[in-house]
């Protein structure tokens, strides 16, 4: 009887003190993992007022998003949210909401509200009122318009005006020589061709 209680007596002080030592590495990891997050909130760069490109300084993980100005000498492609006026030569954003202006491309890869002017301008989607002016528009989907040599768009409700204008759907008109609506009745007419 005394080995059976002194083996209950072991057992309950190994099962504590394993207790103890697993209280203690949670406890551990807790604080570390607090103390990660402090620092990662101290060196996240947050929104800057402006911001000066020079190609793709300073490295991703310490890139804010711009609210205000970004120039972009030679050219800018690591910020994911850019709000203001982007100038420049080459701009790339997933979100933007402005004025881009970049002398040889304008590039929003998921969303785009504002305008675009530039040699080649493109937007992943723009849904509230956008507008590209340039040699070479092009967008997956856009609530505006397309102004330039060639315009191309997936979805679109507004206008197109150029030498060759080409959607797969639109709602809306084309002014140009070549223009295609891929889901229209009509789907070639030049001059002027017309969606609903």
């Amino acid at each position: 009887m005394k080995k059976i209680a002194m083996l209950a007596v072991a057992a309950s002080v190994a099962a504590f003190a394993y207790a103890q030592e697993t209280s203690a590495e949670a406890i551990d990891q807790t604080e570390e993992m607090q103390e990660a997050e402090i620092s990662r909130q101290q060196t996240k760069p947050g929104i800057w007022p402006a911001f000066f490109a020079i190609a793709d300084i300073p490295a991703p993980e310490q890139t804010p998003d711009v609210v205000g100005l970004r120039l972009t000498i030679p050219y800018s492609t690591k910020h994911e949210s850019v709000t203001g006026f982007d100038l420049g030569f080459f701009g790339r954003t997933m979100v933007f909401e402005g004025f881009q202006l970049n002398i040889l491309r304008n590039h929003a890869t998921d969303q785009c509200t504002g305008f675009q002017v530039g040699l080649y301008n493109s937007i992943g989607q723009a849904d509230v009122i956008a507008a590209q002016i340039g040699l070479w528009n092009d967008a997956a989907s856009i609530s505006g318009f397309q102004f330039g040599l060639v315009n191309v768009v997936g979805c679109a409700d507004g206008f197109q005006i150029g030498v060759i204008n080409r959607a797969e759907e639109m709602y809306g008109f084309q002014i140009g020589i070549v223009n295609i609506i891929r889901d229209a009745e009509l789907r070639f007419f030049p001059l002027i061709n017309i969606g609903f």
